[in-house]
């Protein structure tokens, strides 16, 4: 009897320590770690599961070993719709990725050199489909990641800022889902940044407008412009969190050729609002890269107005950018993939100019 407890024993112990170290001897590294780099309008209230809605929201580490796996959690809105991410790794291509379960645990790094590498981790559909929340990392060995850019730019727009309808390498125009087309990451503003060695917020809601949004939408900018949850004009945000030295305006598609007494004069004050929260970031005002002739030339005029009479009142750093043609490619006249990159150069070049600033060289 005793040699057959002896045996039970160690089949235990032996149970036990299998269970303790898994065979992929990977080590779980959750979110309130402190290595994780955090951008974006993240709500912390559960540190254990910081829980974010906007577009191009994203989350930067380091690893040493040869596979990674993300722990990342969907609303799932509805029941049934799924966000996409992007994970770019190094310089490997980057996955864009749809979620398909509420607990997602998803190998996005495998056979790789066992050494370190870097990892970002972006929320590449807009706040309409719902938050995310990230529980952690599973890796060899969790690193300090490499220091954030010291440079800070924030997007404010709408749909085309989201990257919306520009991606069609899962579902082509037409198919799936409305927001199957989305790729914040690969949308013009992130690729300003990363060209310009800046981070990133978007602040953009696909529909919304600065004096009215279209698709029976409840909300314009200046209703969202100071929270977490964008679509849902909720959770306050704390603009001390993210001082830009960069702001862009791309606001106006949604508002159409509205008269210039009910577009101007709350523009204006738009611009003056952004001043009090940045006091010293270079304001830059756009049209929209995908409005039609028409509504292109009304922008113009009342981009036009609008930066002189605030330059007018003192402050000089107010600027506006003219795009030199129509982007629509995509999905619903949207922009496609190449013409945020081409956005992207236009607008790079124009900050360039402007902060005497330098982009990345290949």
């Amino acid at each position: 009897m005793r040699i057959f407890g002896l045996l039970i024993g160690a089949v235990l112990l032996a149970g036990l320590w299998a269970w303790k170290a898994p065979a992929d001897n990977l080590h779980e590294y959750k979110s309130t770690d402190k290595r994780f780099q955090y951008v974006g309008r993240i709500d912390f209230t559960n540190p254990q599961l910081p829980r974010f809605w906007a577009a191009g929201v994203y989350i930067k580490a380091a690893f040493k070993g040869t596979s990674c796996e993300l722990l990342i959690n969907d609303e799932m809105m509805w029941g049934k719709d799924h966000n996409y991410i992007s994970v770019a790794i190094d310089n490997l291509p980057v996955q864009r990725i749809k979620l398909t379960q509420k607990n997602n645990t998803i190998k996005v790094a495998n056979n790789l050199t066992n050494a370190r590498h870097e990892i970002t981790i972006c929320k590449s559909t807009e706040s309409g489909i719902g938050y995310l929340e990230f529980v952690g990392l599973r890796c060899k060995q969790l690193l300090a990641p490499a220091p954030l850019p010291v440079r800070k730019i924030e997007f404010i727009g709408n749909s085309i800022t989201c990257g919306t309808g520009s991606d069609e390498s899962a579902f082509a125009c037409n198919t799936g889902q409305w927001y199957d087309q989305h790729n914040a990451y690969m949308a013009y503003g992130p690729v300003t940044a990363r060209a310009l060695n800046a981070q990133w917020h978007l602040t953009a809601v696909a529909g919304i407008g600065l004096t009215r949004s279209c698709c029976n939408m409840e909300v314009i900018m200046p209703d969202v412009l100071d929270k977490v949850n964008l679509r849902a004009n909720a959770i306050q945000w704390d603009f001390k969190k993210y001082r830009p030295d960069v702001v862009t305006i791309c606001l106006g598609q949604n508002d159409g050729p509205v008269d210039s007494l009910k577009f101007c004069p709350p523009y204006v004050s738009f611009i003056k609002r952004l001043r009090a929260y940045y006091p010293s970031a270079t304001i830059i005002c756009l049209t929209s890269p995908m409005a039609d002739s028409s509504l292109v030339q009304v922008q113009k005029n009342y981009l036009r107005g609008i930066v002189d009479e605030v330059n007018n009142t003192g402050d000089k750093n107010v600027y506006k950018y003219y795009f030199s043609k129509r982007y629509h490619k995509g999905c619903g006249d949207h922009p496609d993939l190449s013409e945020h990159r081409l956005i992207a150069d236009e607008l790079i070049t124009f900050i360039e100019k402007t902060k005497h600033w330098r982009r990345n060289t290949p």
